[in-house]
Order: C-alpha cells, then sequence, then structure tokens
C-alpha cells in the first residue's frame, strides 16, 4: 500500500498523526470520494478479499466496493498512519423482521484515547465515526444514529421523521479479513442475496447523497429529492463517471448495468 497515494484518493489533505480529529476527517473524506457499489457483481468479476486487490481496484483503478472492501481496506490504511483497528462482524436487519447471520457486514472498532465505531462501508450511515458507548451518536443529514447495547450485542439505530429502527446487530469480537470469505462468496453468487438481485453505487455528499439505484439517478440535497431516468449504455457510463469517478472506458461492455 502507498499510504500518500491512497490519501490523495481520498482527497485527505490533514493530520497524519492518530487522533479522534483526524479519525473524523478521514472517514468523511472516505465516504464522500469513495461510493458503496456492487458493479462487480453485474459485470461478472469475483470479488476477492486480498489487500492487494483490493488496493488496486479501489485506489489505483478509482472504483468503490462494497463492505468488506471498503471497511477491509479502510482498516488497512488506518493500521499503516498507526492506529489500532479491529474488524467486527454484524448481522444486518432484513427488509422484514429478524437479522441475517455473522459476517453479514464489516464495521470497525478504532481504539484511541476512547474506542470508536467506524463504517465507510454500509451506504446510507454515519459521516463521523459513534463513540462506541452506549447512546454514543451523531446526526448526518437528518438522520440520528446512535448506539444501543442488548446483551452482548450491539445495535445500530437510526431515528428520524419515519420512526426508528435498528440497522444491525454486532458483538464486540475482533475478527480477521480471511472471516468474511464465505459470506462475501455468498452475496455476489446467492440468488438470496440483495446485491446480486439490486444495483447500486451511492455517494455521501456534504449536504446529502448521489445514487444510482437500476436506472435511476437519485439526488439528495439539503433534504430535497430528485429523481430522473436514465436510458441506455451512454448515460449509465456517464452518470458513473460524472458522479462516482467510475470511468471503465469505450472498450468495456457494461451492458449489464444497464438492463
Amino acid at each position: 500500500m502507498d499510504v500518500r497515494t491512497y490519501l490523495n484518493r481520498i482527497e485527505y489533505t490533514g493530520p497524519g498523526k492518530p487522533s479522534a480529529t483526524a479519525l473524523r476527517e478521514l472517514h468523511r473524506q472516505h465516504l464522500f470520494t469513495i461510493p458503496f457499489e456492487n458493479l462487480d457483481i453485474a459485470l461478472g468479476n469475483p470479488i476477492r478479499l486480498s489487500l492487494p486487490l483490493l488496493y488496486q481496484k479501489i485506489i489505483v483503478q478509482r472504483r468503490g466496493g462494497f463492505c468488506y472492501e471498503l471497511n477491509g481496506l479502510f482498516a488497512a490504511l488506518l493500521t499503516e498512519l498507526g492506529y489500532f483497528v479491529q474488524m467486527l462482524s454484524a448481522r444486518v436487519r432484513h427488509q422484514g423482521d429478524g437479522f441475517g447471520p455473522d459476517f453479514d457486514h464489516m464495521l470497525l472498532k478504532v481504539d484511541l484515547d476512547e474506542p470508536w465505531l467506524a463504517d465507510v462501508g454500509f451506504g446510507e450511515s454515519f459521516l463521523n465515526p459513534l463513540p462506541f458507548h452506549a447512546g454514543g451518536s451523531e446526526t448526518s443529514n437528518a438522520h440520528h444514529y446512535f448506539l444501543m447495547q442488548d446483551g452482548d450485542e450491539w445495535q445500530l439505530m437510526r431515528s428520524d421523521k419515519d420512526g426508528e429502527v435498528a440497522l444491525y446487530r454486532f458483538r464486540d469480537v475482533p475478527r480477521q479479513l480471511s472471516d468474511y470469505e464465505r459470506m462475501c462468496e455468498f452475496h455476489q453468487s446467492s440468488a438470496d442475496s440483495h446485491f446480486t438481485q439490486n444495483r447500486v453505487c451511492t455517494r455521501a455528499t456534504p449536504t446529502g447523497r448521489v445514487t444510482l439505484s437500476g436506472m435511476r439517478l437519485i439526488v439528495t440535497h439539503d433534504g430535497a429529492r430528485t429523481e430522473s431516468q436514465l436510458c441506455g449504455e451512454l448515460e449509465v457510463s456517464r452518470c458513473l463517471r460524472d458522479h462516482f469517478g467510475i470511468d471503465f472506458g469505450p472498450a468495456m461492455d457494461i451492458s449489464a448495468l444497464c438492463s
């Protein structure tokens, strides 16, 4: 890993010494510059949890990824910068009731003078790391996120005008990147995975979010939402380049993203 190239990729110009202030800025810049996306699944490109491959894809090729890729690589960056980081396993809430299995999602615990919860791989979520204690919270773009403890499990909660909901549950148990390989394979190959059913590319902005969902471009800005329908490969290619910095080039067949 070339740390300077990674920091340039996320447009980070803050201090290098580990601190809560630096961690917040690194976290925000990661969310603002590197999209959460599952395009490789639709394109038939296998996702492998190898740090050199993740670095090549996300930093060199200027792509995004899903949780295992984004948080896995972010953990490696923070470690290089001198932070003490642990990977945690979460069970994501289903559309109906209940939660998924262990290793359904990866998030990070970062220990400084106090512990912090970091997550740059969940799509729409908190912009700043959360203090890792019961009630640790922050408000991002009209959503209030906070932590609750339930026995030996923690819950990430979101509260807004539509009510309160648990987004995922997790235990404070350290994991390693290889522990997520089975679920990474499941999410890119199983018909039961929502990642094989829907194509998404989404990125936080300082005032909201921009999302490509299927053939729909959705932009939120200061609470106002606009939606437009894209038509054909040219518009999808232009959208990915202009809004997410992803340029597949004219030789790449992206028809699978437009079906």
